[in-house]
């Protein structure tokens, strides 16, 4: 069975809420899945992880998703208390070539 650590939406239309939840790959995105280990408010921009769980899950060789990948390292530096890299931003080149 291929275990797959993805978000499982919740909450009502137009503001969505997500569990992080460990799921059969087979199954729907919001049906039956294996544990519940955490929760990402994308409009409060919180993530809350049961991080002894979640490396549990990953040393078993479920595979979290891409944006689960990017909440997790996220999660995991401000734990470590590094702050999370802020973009850089972009500079318009004012001098034309002649």
């Amino acid at each position: 069975m291929a275990v797959k650590i993805r978000l499982a939406r919740m909450g009502s239309k137009k503001r969505p809420y997500y569990r992080i939840v460990a799921a059969d790959a087979r199954s729907p995105r919001d049906g039956r899945f294996l544990e519940r280990l955490g929760t990402y408010d994308p409009h409060a921009e919180s993530v809350v992880l049961n991080a002894p769980r979640v490396e549990y899950w990953e040393k078993q060789g479920a595979t979290p998703t891409d944006t689960v990948e990017r909440l997790l390292r996220r999660a995991r530096n401000i734990a470590a208390g590094k702050a999370p890299r802020a973009a850089k931003p972009k500079t318009k080149k004012t001098e034309k070539k002649k």
